[in-house]
């Protein structure tokens, strides 16, 4: 009990020192660059600018927590007159909480918790097994397939536990040397990180894509960003599924599905009602946001379908919404206040100006741009890297201000060299049935291939 005492002990001083450590790397950084036409305001962003950046690499905080600081700290420093001799309306900072963008997600979650709690997300999975049939080839293309088209819907993480879940007493049972079963264990969480790409809500990258694009003055559609990102989801993930066959899936000896009995539920009245209620509200929400040009109501909008609706019948209750994942939300709100104070205060102007000064090509910065979004994505925050670079190259190109934003936003999910690159992976790998190497095929196809297909897509659409 001791020895455990001590060694918390220590990794909260090791926290505390890294905070501290951020903080002055932050504060030296600015001083080092500063140059004198910069405001106090100016400043002041600057700092919290690299401070966040130090805590989203060095996680020594909860990145929700980072975007909650970058808000108060905003606040705190550019509204109060005895830290800045010229006081902001700080409003534009706080009110991130309500941009279009938030309440699109929350929407989302809506929708996810929904399909959850009436098992509809289990049922599609056992589903697509029984449908995929017993060969192994059609059952890795089955699941991918599925987990690609959920997740445009879903939380890419959610999606990749509850797939891996219910295939985790086959995946026991081949054992950690089966091919079959590292092709579907990475074969998932890559289709889970593709999926996301296809529509606005599919990815928080995405969302502030979004975001940012909406304080510029330009409104996407959900039938807008699909046609941008849906193509190239599709064409990655069945890349990779191609990959992961050729490499992992020789063998085409047919399974057993006994590992689906213990999925069975039985159905009850009450749940088939519930199932039926949840369907049809998705079903009129995904309609809405499709056809958002002929009514004229935004996406945001919209999102109060499921809002009110789910818990108008009880679908939701209060217990299910406290647990949704308002951490996210907080993050994403964070990094849209970081994005308005950078644009607000003019660094973005300042930064962007010098560097269009060098008169790089406009094709070769989206491309570097795109190879430097999925480099970044890798090791820290995909959200956080989206945050930084899309204010910043929307400023240097301001002429395809929609197609910057949308392949940052859309790069950013190509990101899976590494257990620690997103989520899914990390789930994949906390089997124990993957290594470190096994990411390689799929990281460096998504790596490589992944930028350059968004920006051409990108650039033939437009």
């Amino acid at each position: 009990m001791e020895a455990k005492t001590v060694t918390g002990n220590k990794a909260r001083y090791l926290s505390f020192f890294k905070f501290l450590l951020c903080f002055a790397a932050a504060g030296g950084l600015v001083w080092f660059i500063r140059v004198p036409e910069f405001t106090t305001s100016q400043l002041y962003v600057l700092f919290i600018l690299f401070f966040a950046i130090g805590l989203w690499i060095t996680e020594v905080i909860p990145p929700f927590a980072t975007g909650l600081l970058i808000i108060a700290f905003l606040v705190f420093s550019l509204g109060n007159p005895n830290f800045n001799p010229e006081p902001q309306d700080v409003a534009r900072y706080a009110n991130t909480f309500s941009s279009g963008v938030i309440w699109l997600m929350l929407g989302g979650f809506f929708l996810a918790s929904a399909m959850s709690k009436t098992k509809l997300d289990a049922s599609l999975f056992s589903f697509t097994v029984r449908f995929s049939g017993t060969k192994p080839r059609n059952l890795v293309i089955g699941l991918m397939a599925t987990t690609m088209i959920a997740s445009m819907l879903m939380s890419n993480t959610a999606c990749t536990a509850m797939v891996i879940a219910a295939v985790t007493p086959l995946l026991t049972s081949l054992g950690k040397k089966s091919g079959l079963g590292k092709a579907v264990l990475l074969g998932v969480p890559v289709a889970a990180s593709t999926g996301g790409m296809a529509t606005i809500i599919g990815s928080p990258p995405n969302v502030i894509a979004a975001g940012a694009l909406e304080n510029a003055g330009i409104n996407i559609s959900f039938l807008e960003w699909m046609i941008y990102g849906a193509p190239v989801a599709i064409v990655l993930t069945a890349l990779c599924c191609i990959a992961l066959l050729m490499v992992y899936v020789k063998d085409q000896t047919p399974i057993s599905l006994d590992f689906l009995k213990a999925e069975e539920t039985e159905m009850t009245k009450e749940l088939k009602s519930q199932r039926r209620i949840v369907l049809v509200v998705i079903t009129v929400t995904i309609i809405m946001w499709l056809t958002g040009e002929l009514h004229g109501i935004s996406v945001a909008g919209v999102s109060a379908i499921p809002i009110v609706f789910l818990t108008l019948t009880g679908i939701l209750t209060g217990k299910d919404v406290r647990t949704l994942p308002w951490d996210t939300l907080f993050l994403v709100a964070g990094g849209l206040s970081l994005g308005v104070a950078l644009q607000y205060n003019g660094l973005l102007h300042h930064y962007a100006d010098k560097m269009t000064a060098l008169n790089v090509n406009q094709l070769t910065l989206m491309i570097v741009f795109a190879f430097a979004t999925m480099a970044f994505s890798n090791i820290m925050s995909h959200t956080a890297t989206a945050t930084v670079l899309i204010p910043l190259s929307m400023a240097m190109m301001p002429e395809v201000k929609m197609e910057i934003a949308m392949i940052i936003g859309l790069a950013a999910s190509t990101a899976m060299m590494l257990p620690v690159s997103t989520p899914p992976n990390a789930i994949a790998f906390s089997t124990g049935l993957l290594e470190l190497k096994d990411f390689r095929l799929g990281g460096l196809l998504s790596g490589i291939l992944g930028p350059l297909l968004v920006v051409l897509w990108i650039l033939f659409v437009s």
